[in-house]
């Protein structure tokens, strides 16, 4: 799964932005968005399958923070976006300037 399938879907989104606060546990993740365990575990399965988060056991908790790479996707994708309209208004700004 890709980071953009991942995040469309606005429950995981919220999560993942819940996650990013933060150290939290699958429990803190249920009372915090009301949903059932095994909902809340479907959704934090798909977004460490897409390399969003990373989980590790704690005892009998088992605790997910957000990987430090994993949003790298998207910042590439932002940063041609980028580069790309840089490239247009620059020029647009050269036709207009003739």
């Amino acid at each position: 799964m890709d980071t953009f399938a991942a995040l469309a879907d606005p429950t995981r989104r919220n999560i993942f932005e819940y996650i990013v606060r933060g150290e939290t546990s699958v429990g803190e993740i249920v009372e915090r968005f009301s949903f059932k365990a095994p909902t809340i575990s479907q959704h934090l399965k798909i977004l460490k399958k897409a390399g969003l988060v990373q989980s590790r056991a704690d005892k009998q908790k088992r605790l997910y923070t957000v990987r430090a790479d994993g949003l790298a996707e998207v910042e590439s994708w932002v940063q041609l976006q980028q580069k790309c309209m840089s490239e247009r208004l620059d020029a647009l700004e050269h036709h207009l300037s003739q």
